[in-house]
């Protein structure tokens, strides 16, 4: 019964958030909620969303104070010559914009952590996306997919885990795993291509005028003015001064007024928003501490890397640092904070609501007799390729459950049933890492409500344009582990 329930109570989180009928943050309080009481544990469900939240705070204080720090750090204009970079590189042209995103997502998560990985790749995207009027699904998809496969770092935490549930050297999971992994980084980049062929051919070829001629950042930042529209291949022109941009892949074009041009009066004062954080002349600006500030961040994710300290309290440290530093005054510290309360808010809000739900789901003993159902699930048969097993059931577990659940609590039981057939437990630990690029799309990943809530996209068009190729991606990963000989 608990095994139908809570299959029931995930397709019913799934279907409601995808279909836009509850926000993500209501259903995941109150779907667990109602779940716990007709499963008959109504009185403990107090115990099971204290443990949940228990469990989950230290990552929301550090999802609060990473916020800080990495929005204080785009204030000041760390990450501005990355934006610049980038621009260069993409030239207004929708398939080199979204395989810039996988690349610059990749690149950033060679830190271990997905939340800084999103926050950076949002901030140096999205005023491009929204300025081309390019889908932000994409960008969340195509960013989560990028760090799902490098989440597969030792430093990481899957690798670790994988070690030390099955009591093997990390390095020994990790190395032999690197062929595969690439040709999934390879997958992610080859899709990201199909993907902005799909955009570049929705909204024609852009090229803006003052890309070749002066600072890219003078036309894809600071909205408000009036800005020179884009010529297609085809001549004609799409004006780019409106900030609004698809939460889906068939986004509608804005609508035009009786000039037939486009009529963004209605987003100006959210493009004001949206772009007013890159503008290359913002007071926030601080040129004489970028090497500081540079340092500091060096040293930030070295510490993260090496685990001197726990991350919460790296955060916490380097956040006060910052804003002590770069703004020395007590009202423009109030203001740097005040200005990143919304994300902070919503953030945190999503974490402590997802411990709700994977309270219920641990502390009712819905996710054990799941994941045990579909262990003993496998046939006998297959005993001898429980690798291949392994890595397809890491899919659905990793995506349904948190990483310590899966590599605690299941992953040992794969490696028993593995070794009466005579596979290895590297073999198992390999193989348990093939879901990575689909987990970090799952509800329960407190990360993936920092990339969406940047980015401003709803959670359930993420999840329905996201998983399925996030599927393909770990399947690609695992096929090439066979292939190699790895798996």
């Amino acid at each position: 019964m608990l095994t139908i329930l809570g299959f029931v109570m995930i397709a019913t989180f799934l279907v409601l958030i995808m279909m836009k009928k509850m926000s993500p943050m209501g259903a995941l309080v109150l779907i667990p909620a109602l779940f716990c009481v007709l499963v008959g544990k109504g009185a403990h469900l107090g115990d099971y969303v204290l443990k949940g939240v228990g469990d989950l705070a230290p990552t929301a204080a550090m999802l609060m104070f990473a916020i800080i720090y990495f929005g204080v750090m785009i204030d000041v204009g760390l990450f501005d010559p990355i934006v610049r970079l980038i621009l260069r590189f993409c030239k207004a042209d929708p398939m080199r914009v979204v395989v810039g995103t996988a690349i610059l997502a990749a690149i950033v998560s060679l830190d271990g952590d997905g939340s800084t990985t999103f926050m950076i790749t949002v901030s140096a995207m999205v005023p491009l996306y929204r300025r081309l009027k390019m889908s932000l699904v994409v960008m969340t998809g195509v960013a989560a997919m990028a760090n799902g496969v490098m989440n597969t770092l030792p430093w990481g935490g899957p690798t670790a885990r994988a070690a030390t549930a099955l009591k093997v050297d990390a390095s020994d999971i990790f190395v032999p795993m690197i062929p595969a992994l690439a040709v999934g980084l390879l997958f992610v980049i080859a899709l990201s291509y199909g993907l902005g062929l799909r955009e570049r051919k929705r909204l024609g070829v852009l090229t803006l005028d003052e890309v070749t001629a002066g600072d890219p950042e003078q036309v894809l930042v600071g909205a408000g003015s009036g800005g020179k529209g884009a010529k297609g291949r085809n001549g004609g022109k799409a004006a780019l001064t409106g900030g609004g941009a698809g939460s889906g892949t068939d986004a509608e074009a804005p609508s035009t007024n009786g000039t037939g041009s486009s009529d963004s009066s209605s987003h100006e004062g959210e493009d004001d928003d949206e772009f007013k954080g890159l503008d290359p002349h913002r007071a926030t600006l601080r040129p004489k501490l970028y090497w500081f500030n540079a340092a500091l961040t060096v040293a930030l994710l070295a510490l993260m890397v090496t685990e001197t300290m726990p991350i919460p309290v790296l955060f916490l440290l380097a956040a006060a640092v910052a804003l002590t530093v770069n703004f020395p005054n007590m009202k423009d510290q109030k203001a740097r904070v005040a200005a990143h309360a919304e994300n902070v808010v919503n953030v945190s809000g999503m974490v402590f609501a997802a411990a709700v739900f994977t309270g219920v789901l641990t502390g009712t003993g819905m996710v054990e007799h799941m994941a045990r159902w579909l262990v003993d699930g496998v046939p006998e048969g297959m005993g001898p390729h429980m690798a291949i097993v392994t890595g397809v059931l890491s899919l659905p577990l990793t995506y349904f459950m948190s990483n310590d659940g899966f590599y605690f609590g299941i992953v040992p039981i794969l490696a028993e049933a593995g070794a009466a057939h005579g596979v290895s437990a590297l073999e198992i630990a390999r193989a348990s890492l093939v879901g990575q690029a689909l987990h970090m799309s799952s509800p329960l990943v407190p990360a993936v409500y920092v990339l969406v809530g940047m980015a401003k996209v709803e959670f359930g068009d993420h999840t329905r344009f996201t998983v399925k190729w996030a599927a393909l991606t770990s399947l690609v990963v695992l096929a090439a582990g066979l292939a190699f000989g790895i798996i």
